[in-house]
């Protein structure tokens, strides 16, 4: 039975018993007895709590969704992959530039999306284009929302340069479980613009939620951020993870800490590893023969 960490009662005496947010471990009957017990428990209530958060925080992330054509686990590098507009899909850069077959199976010239085959014009207007978007933002698809925020924040595609919209297409994006716009609302706070003030905390906080959400930039700035607050241990935690994600920055962060001494050989031979296990996920020989066509269509950073 539940007893309430002040004052004792159980659950039958009263109404049930609420837990405490913040730690999680220990119950209370009322408001007034968690108040009361504060003193005594602010210690232990924020070590827990820590514990809780960084069990969460230090947890592999599940691994980017698999293209939706050839099935293959999507890259992270934006030029390794697309976001279709007309259809809210990314697909991954060999899938868009393959050859699209008529129904006798003759090549067809014009290009249509990969995936729901709506035509793709190679003169699409500015207008055209936000059009496409607009509609996607409408059914809260949370990376059109994203896309919306970055061209807002550079001024593009004939959008007037926007930082307030842009941080709040990111905040709509993020809380829609798009880890990019989160990492970009951390950068906002990181360098203090889009009129916002800089406050490194809220960085942390907000590059925390993209790195859960397994974006590896935000992961790779938050163990540079241990190095310079001189915690190795942690800072070598997030780039581990950040490398089984396909993090090179991280990789090469790796190297940096086994040359100076702040790691060993042996983690160094297994973020190596970590990163090859990475890319036997994700090569194919059709990504290979696009990224050999163009160094736009590069999907992977070679290995350090």
């Amino acid at each position: 039975m539940s007893l309430c960490a002040n004052c004792g009662k159980g659950e039958e005496v009263g109404s049930d018993l609420k837990t405490c947010t913040a730690c999680k471990s220990i119950k209370y009957c009322s408001r007034d007895c968690q108040i009361a017990h504060r003193p005594q428990h602010k210690k232990e209530c924020k070590k827990k709590a820590k514990e809780l958060h960084d069990e969460k925080l230090f947890k592999q992330p599940p691994p980017k969704e698999d293209c939706p054509i050839c099935m293959i686990q999507l890259p992270i590098l934006e030029s390794g992959r697309m976001f279709m507009a007309c259809c809210g899909k990314i697909i991954c850069i060999s899938c868009i530039h393959a050859p699209v077959y008529d129904d006798l199976g003759n090549e067809v010239v014009e290009k249509a999306c990969a995936f729901c085959r709506t035509p793709v014009s190679t003169s699409i207007t500015d207008e055209e284009l936000i059009r496409q978007f607009e509609k996607r933002t409408e059914l809260n698809d949370s990376y059109a929302i994203y896309s919306m925020g970055c061209y807002y924040a550079r001024g593009e595609n004939g959008l007037p340069q926007n930082y307030a919209k842009a941080l709040e297409l990111f905040h709509r994006a993020g809380d829609l479980g798009c880890a990019e716009a989160y990492f970009n609302i951390g950068f906002i706070h990181n360098r203090g613009i889009a009129g916002v003030e800089m406050n490194e905390k809220k960085a942390i906080r907000y590059w925390e939620l993209a790195a859960m959400a397994a974006d590896v930039t935000a992961r790779n700035r938050l163990g540079e951020s241990e190095i310079q607050a001189g915690n190795m241990d942690r800072a070598l935690k997030h780039f581990m993870i950040a490398v089984r994600d396909g993090g090179h920055d991280s990789l090469k962060n790796i190297k940096t800490m086994y040359k100076n001494g702040y790691t060993t050989k042996d983690d160094f031979a297994k973020a190596l590893r970590s990163y090859q296990a990475y890319l036997d996920k994700i090569k194919s020989e059709q990504r290979d023969k696009a990224a050999a066509f163009h160094d736009a269509y590069k999907y992977y950073e070679s290995a350090v």
